[in-house]
């Protein structure tokens, strides 16, 4: 499958059947556009260092999006923690034909949504974006975390847990600030 008398073909074959997917993992992990792009073209410089490494008992996908994982969890190190989702991701899926009034209350949830995510532990985000996000299934999740199923799905309920605590909690200040 990996060929690698020609590398560049093979990279850039892998580049073009995962960036996308890539990408997407990065935007939501990081919130910020610019540094997804700049993580995205580490993973891929990552990925052909260590191709010949690859194990061709594991899927490519997987394998990639592992890397993905530890490199944002590399930069999210780098970062010192700094907050997550600024230019969240969330903000780009408003639709162009909603009423102004519409569009701001949608922005308001996703912002809300935003300041709740950050508000969860690295885990708990990369396991919500990966399975809530992306819509990965919990065996691929496994594989990328390099978890067991069981502990994707515990800490998946957990993550979703946390957060609509954290929306909710939100919820009752706000009603409690209103009746004063």
């Amino acid at each position: 499958m990996i060929d690698l008398d020609n590398l560049e073909d093979t990279i850039e074959r892998i580049y073009e059947q995962y960036y996308l997917d890539v990408y997407k993992f990065l935007v939501s992990f990081t919130g910020n556009q610019s540094d997804a792009e700049d993580l995205t073209q580490d993973v891929f410089i990552r990925v052909l260092k260590s191709l010949p490494k690859f194990n061709e008992h594991y899927k490519l996908k997987t394998w990639v999006l592992s890397i993905a994982k530890h490199t944002a969890i590399d930069h999210f190190r780098k970062k010192k923690f700094y907050s997550l989702f600024e230019d969240n991701f969330f903000k780009q899926l408003l639709s162009k034909e909603k009423q102004p009034d519409e569009i701001a209350e949608n922005l308001e949830k996703r912002t809300e949504i935003n300041t709740a995510l950050t508000t969860l532990k690295p885990q708990y985000r990369m396991v919500f974006i990966l399975r809530g996000v992306n819509e990965y299934s919990i065996k691929e999740t496994a594989e990328i975390m390099d978890w067991s199923e069981a502990k994707v799905k515990v800490t998946y309920h957990r993550a979703l847990k946390k957060l609509k605590e954290e929306l909710m909690g939100k919820s009752k200040g706000v009603l409690e600030n209103a009746n004063c």
